[in-house]
Formats: structure tokens, sequence, C-alpha cells
């Protein structure tokens, strides 16, 4: 009987937490604007500060500016690309930059971040003053084995090829179908931008 309940509150739980990444996704409207369906797993995105990412929930540049830990349940045999992207650049009222490329690593070991490769460097938030909140959306697609990646690597010291990225053709070109799991916050400018973009000054 013990088992049974715990089975129940399992499934319950998982489709609780189901449904929070698919109601966050399109309450934000990162469905249609980011991706055409909601991953239905919630990806664990936690800053050195303590702060979680969760549920468009708003944090501040300053305490976003360090790389975050990001956990999921994983095989060690499988790869994952995991990618961080603000589709509302320069403003979410003109998009004309959409997508804003912050984060993009692939050939994930299982979960171990560490054993990525960084397509692009993580850089935190730096939305402009005076365009509002941004949305900052996490995904993680599940590879379908370790694969060869094309293109010039991006430093966090550079913006070179971080504007106008596409997760959606970017996840169609390499094959990675829908995203697993995803995540969300929101933020927008306080006075550690002017910072972040002269760390972007380089090409």
């Amino acid at each position: 009987m013990f088992f049974t309940l715990l089975l129940i509150a399992s499934i319950m739980s998982a489709s609780v937490q189901s449904g929070s990444v698919e109601d966050a996704f399109k309450t934000h409207n990162v469905v249609p604007d980011v991706i055409p369906e909601a991953p239905n797993q919630l990806l664990k995105v936690t800053y050195p500060n303590g702060l979680v990412a969760e549920n468009g929930v708003e944090l501040t540049p300053t305490q976003v500016k360090e790389q975050p830990v990001v956990e999921w349940s994983a095989e060690p045999s499988d790869y994952y690309t995991l990618i961080m992207t603000d589709p509302d650049a320069p403003s979410r009222d003109e998009p004309k930059f959409r997508e804003f490329k912050h984060w993009v690593l692939v050939n994930i070991a299982g979960n171990d971040v560490s054993t990525g490769e960084a397509l692009a460097e993580y850089v935190g938030s730096g939305p402009p003053k005076d365009t509002g909140l941004h949305r900052y959306v996490f995904l993680l697609y599940k590879q379908p084995g370790k694969l060869d990646f094309d293109g010039a690597r991006v430093s966090s010291k550079s913006r070179r090829n971080r504007p106008k990225f596409h997760v959606a053709r970017f996840a169609e070109h390499h094959q990675l179908g829908s995203p697993v799991a995803g995540t969300l916050y929101q933020a927008q400018y306080d006075d550690y931008v002017p910072k972040l973009h002269q760390q972007l000054s380089e090409d």
C-alpha cells in the first residue's frame, strides 16, 4: 500500500512539474516565439547565489552574471546540447535581433556540464536600458549521439555571432529533435549591464 501511494505521488509530482514548464512557456509566449512546442520536463538551473531560474521568475543581471549549475537526469552514455537564448533583443516590442545567443554547450556527456564543448561561452543577461523585461530561455536537447559541430567558437568576451540566433533552426540543422527539458527567467536593466556590454566589446 505504501509503495502504491508513493508511486501515485510520484506520478502526480511529475504531472505538476510537466504542467509548470508547459504553462510557463505558453504564459510567457516562449511557445511560439522560440519553439513550437514546450518540453515536458523542468530543467533545474541554480545560480551560485542560490537563486533558481524557473517559471519566468524575475532576476537581475547582477544576480545571473555567473554561470549557473544545470541539473537533469541522464544516462552517462547519452549526449546533450544545452542552450540559453534571449528572444527579446533588443526589446520584446521590437525583437529585430531575435534571438541573442547567451550559451551553447554541445556533446555534454550524461549530465556532466563540465564535459560539454562550448560553441558559445556563458554570458549573463544584458538587457539595454528602457527595454523592459527580457525572457531568458534554457533548453536541453538529447543528441542522437556524439556530433561534429561546425563554425567558430564564441568566447565570453565576444558578441560575435550571438545576435539573430534561432534555436529552433539550430536544432533542426543538427537533427536534435524537440527539447527534452527547459525553464526560463526574466530580467531587465540594472547597473551591471554596462559592465557586461563592455566585456562583450570584442568582435
